[in-house]
């Protein structure tokens, strides 16, 4: 393909399906999607503005929680109003562009949100095994600096594979069987070979997500060793709480994105509607659920939250 025609096709906009197969059925299944929506931004919203005014929460820990606030409601604000539009209007369309730049805020704001459930193990490490050095280590600077790293290895990681991907020619169909879009069914409809970006993209996510993993699930065994050591069961069970919100949403994030990533890839025999809507729920479920767990497991942001809305 001529350049000037690889450029022409390029800059027509994508259509996305929605849930292939499942057209009819929009306007319900928009249901649950704008709930989740509604209550991430709610949620989300209030857990920061909890830490925000209860300055007893301006600790690393809680900034740390502040992190995931913001990456969930970004997160979800890249996805669901465009995923709405589709399934309210039928506005299919999307921009070439705009598909990329929406790719690009999906895997970069998973690598970093992946980066800051590291840091927070690192935080109750210190915290549990080494708690006389906790204020020492852990300064509200040297904890944003954490945040911005994260940030920066994320936008860092995903730039070259989105120059990979719009360096691309799209000239096979511009219908995107997804209801955003998702990497690998935006890359089936490239009619050249992407083995490049494909291989790309499964190095770093081996690379980012296998690091990550790897330090988190080794944290978390030098803190039950220090746990298992304590001398009673009250203050084994009190070091243990203060973990299980940061082990709930861990378990969430990489088990759901294991699960959604593993059905794209290996979708024989399964249907279509079926792998669609599990990326879908992967992307808007999640940062729903994490200000309810933190909310629930969290004293001291449950009183927050409660010490808030009396104030209404």
């Amino acid at each position: 393909m001529s350049t000037t025609n690889r450029s022409n096709a390029n800059s027509l906009p994508f259509l996305l399906m929605g849930i292939p197969g499942l057209e009819a059925l929009h306007m319900w299944i928009s249901i649950p999607f704008c709930f989740t929506y509604v209550m991430t931004l709610l949620g989300n919203s209030m857990v920061l503005l909890t830490v925000r005014l209860d300055k007893s929460l301006h600790e690393p820990m809680y900034y740390f929680i502040c992190m995931l606030a913001v990456i969930d409601l970004i997160f979800s604000t890249a996805v669901v109003p465009k995923m709405l539009d589709v399934f309210w209007l039928d506005s299919r369309e999307i921009g070439f562009e705009a598909c990329f730049i929406q790719m690009f805020f999906i895997h970069t704001f998973t690598a970093v949100e992946s980066g800051v459930l590291l840091a927070m193990s690192f935080d109750r490490y210190i915290a549990i095994c080494n708690p006389l050095r906790y204020t020492t280590i852990l300064t509200s600077s040297r904890t944003i600096q954490i945040g911005l790293l994260s940030l920066a290895r994320g936008a860092g990681v995903m730039t070259p594979l989105m120059c990979l991907l719009t360096t691309l020619p799209y000239c096979k169909t511009r219908v995107i069987p997804h209801s955003y879009c998702e990497h690998m069914a935006v890359v089936e409809l490239a009619c050249a070979d992407p083995s490049v970006s494909d291989l790309y993209s499964l190095i770093v996510a081996t690379l980012l997500v296998g690091t990550d993993s790897v330090f988190i699930t080794f944290s978390y065994g030098m803190i039950l060793r220090s746990v298992m050591r304590l001398p009673s069961q009250e203050a084994r069970l009190k070091a243990l709480r203060t973990c299980g919100s940061h082990i709930s949403v861990i378990l969430v994030f990489y088990i759901g994105g294991l699960l959604s990533m593993y059905l794209q890839m290996f979708s024989s025999g399964l249907a279509p509607h079926v792998q669609v809507l599990v990326a879908d729920f992967y992307l808007t479920v999640p940062p729903m659920l994490n200000p309810l767990i933190y909310g629930i497991n969290t004293k001291q942001i449950q009183e927050g939250i409660f010490k808030l809305l009396g104030q209404l």
